[in-house]
């Protein structure tokens, strides 16, 4: 009897002992704070604005007269205003070689690049004529150059001929162009003016990368025509098509004398760009070899007179700068929303391109690129183009290289190249009449070999593979497909990550590591060590309505995962759950509705449900609900560590 009283002196001793502790430890416990109420009308600004307005573009006129605010209003749209105060004639040197430097390689590409959307080449030059003029006073980038570009030519000859057929009907083709570009226009100015840049994003930088690699392919075998001679060439643009239209034309399609001028001059260009990769002192080598190409080819299609002998040449070219076009825009009728499709189409990828180009060359540099001044720049400089005969012009990532090693200064490079352009367009272009249809097509295979770029394929399957994936469908989609298949595969598998990480969240178990009061994911940090009678889930999300059954059930198996561990360990069983909600930036309806039913679940099991560190957004909404009074708030704790030495002393008193 005498040893009994003393062990039940000894257990009676040890619960006070714990209880005491409890209550030391209560007096270190924080409450979770709750933030003030904010009025329905100033919370829905401060969202509104932390969507669209994060870099507060209105902060540069707070306090300012009207004068001051009237003129940084103008300043705003035409930027030129504003940095052109401080120009120099040291930065017009730089600004005059790259620009004169940029033309060279403009006027032989521009040529191609016309050809490759199916219209005259002239529409090449007048695309590098007015938008650079346009962008340089609304740009806020100091280094992209601005015209045509291979890719949106492609896309936009293929969409183009899908409607119209540009062999048989060449006036109606070219205002399905410039109705397309004029929409082209309207679609990337929306975009900056209503400050919805960030939908661009959606195209990840893999679809980019796989997208961008399949339409140089693509672009590469469109060429094989010129290059090899052929009259009779698929309008197709999948492998199988052209590599089929190719081999069946080798007896009586091809031209040798073609071939000859064809493969001489695309090894001179890639020689030239080996020197450039070399020695950047040497940059401007591949910049002016395919002016140099054109002038040796034409000169010697001209002495020889190999057009007689079935070399294809350019022809005419039609001299004199851009004339008018608004009454060729289809703004009524069966091709206006046709031209509205293709625009809005062809102005997202010419802005992905000019907005990946500028914030490269921009943080090359350490300046700020505003994405929304330059959507609208590029949007105004395409609808003014639609309007004086150009079709969508764009920032090209090789002139802008050659801009940049060329030491420009600011946006007046591409004032000089216009100018360039224009002399050309005035008394220059009969020149051309005798320039083989083989060297333009040589220099646009040396310029989009650029595009394939191995080197971030490889990073991309090193980082994630679910990225890759978008880069190969990309890829594939191009090359097997169309462009717009491709484009298309690109979207949607960007998409389908975007939901796919939305849907099914990470959740991790969290231990304790040693000698520390910090709790980690087991699988990161084998050295962390579970807390006996509780497991610790972590959510690495906010929970939707998307994800928010699956976080429940997720949450619900590692607990029944651990219970058999445990109970086949002969070890106690779990008595709190506690989720650890830092990561989790809000929560809906739905997502509330979820943890109810894991409450009521847990109830059953006889385990109580913990809350640790949740944001301001989900407490706030926690307490709106009801949720946090049905837990009681004793139960929902500032750390992981704070709830883990509540919890501990309870499970001394139940053992």
């Amino acid at each position: 009897m005498a040893s009994e009283k003393n062990e039940a002196k000894e257990i009676n001793t040890k619960r006070q002992s714990s209880v005491n502790q409890h209550s030391q430890n209560e007096h270190h416990i924080h409450k979770v704070g709750v933030p003030p109420r904010q009025k329905l009308f100033k919370e829905f600004t401060s969202t509104i604005k932390e969507t669209f307005f994060a870099d507060d573009p209105l902060r540069p006129f707070k306090d300012q007269r009207p004068s001051r605010k009237l003129l940084l209003g103008i300043q705003a749209i035409f930027p030129i205003l504003e940095w052109g105060r401080s120009y120099t004639l040291k930065k017009f040197k730089g600004d005059l070689i790259a620009g004169l430097t940029i033309a060279s390689l403009c006027i032989p590409q521009d040529i191609g690049y016309a050809k490759l959307a199916n219209l005259a080449p002239q529409y090449g030059l007048y695309s590098s004529f007015v938008p650079p003029l346009i962008y340089a006073f609304m740009g806020s980038s100091r280094d992209i150059a601005i015209g045509p570009v291979a890719v949106v030519s492609l896309l936009l000859g293929t969409l183009l001929q899908n409607e119209i057929d540009p062999t048989e009907n060449p006036v109606e083709y070219r205002r399905l162009a410039f109705t397309a570009t004029f929409f082209a226009g309207i679609t990337q100015v929306t975009l900056g003016f209503f400050r919805l840049g960030f939908l661009i994003d959606f195209l990840s930088h893999a679809a980019i990368v796989g997208f961008m690699g399949g339409a140089a392919i693509t672009i590469a075998l469109q060429q094989l025509k010129g290059f090899l001679g052929i009259k009779n060439f698929t309008k197709n643009t999948d492998i199988i098509s052209v590599m089929h239209s190719v081999l069946g034309s080798v007896r009586h399609g091809w031209n040798w004398q073609t071939i000859v001028i064809g493969a001489s001059f695309l090894g001179f260009l890639l020689f030239a760009k080996y020197i450039g990769k070399k020695n950047r002192k040497f940059f401007w080598v591949p910049a002016i070899a395919p002016l140099i190409s054109v002038v040796l080819a034409t000169f010697f299609v001209y002495i020889t007179h190999a057009e007689k002998h079935g070399v294809q040449i350019v022809k005419n070219i039609e001299k004199g700068i851009n004339p008018s076009s608004v009454k060729e825009i289809y703004f009524r009728g069966e091709y206006l929303p046709k031209g509205f499709r293709i625009g809005i189409v062809a102005g997202m990828i010419a802005l992905t391109e000019a907005i990946a180009i500028g914030r490269t060359f921009a943080s090359m540099k350490d300046y700020q690129l505003d994405g929304n001044k330059e959507m609208v720049a590029l949007g105004t400089m395409n609808v003014v183009g639609s309007m004086t005969s150009c079709y969508v012009a764009t920032g090209s990532f090789s002139r802008s290289a050659v801009n940049y090693m060329s030491g420009c200064q600011t946006a007046v490079s591409n004032i000089i190249m216009s100018f360039v352009v224009f002399l050309t367009l005035e008394f220059i272009t009969p020149l051309f009449k005798y320039t083989p249809n083989a060297i333009l097509s040589s220099i646009i295979i040396s310029a989009v070999i650029g595009l394939i770029d191995y080197d971030a394929a490889i990073l991309i399957w090193k980082i994630d593979k679910l990225d890759f994936v978008a880069c190969l469908g990309a890829f594939l989609g191009v090359i097997f497909a169309s462009v717009e298949i491709g484009l298309l595969i690109a979207v949607g598998i960007s998409f389908a990550k975007i939901l796919l990480q939305v849907t099914r969240p990470r959740t991790a178990i969290l231990g304790k590591i040693p000698r520390t009061a910090v709790y980690r994911n087991i699988q990161q940090y084998p050295d962390a060590m579970k807390v006996p009678g509780i497991l610790i889930v972590r959510v690495d999300s906010a929970i939707y309505f998307s994800n928010s059954n699956y976080i429940k059930e997720r949450i619900l198996r590692w607990l029944r995962d651990e219970e058999e561990q445990l109970k086949a360990a002969y070890l106690p069983q779990i008595r709190f759950l506690l989720v650890e909600m830092s990561p989790v930036t809000d929560i809906d309806t739905s997502g509330i509705h979820a943890l109810e039913e894991l409450y009521k679940t847990l109830q059953k099991r006889d385990v109580q449900l913990v809350l640790a560190n949740p944001g301001p957004v989900v407490i706030d909404k926690l307490h709106s609900s009801g949720f946090a009074n049905l837990i009681n708030e004793d139960r929902i704790f500032l750390t992981v560590a704070e709830a883990v030495s509540s919890c501990s002393p309870k499970l001394v008193e139940e053992a």
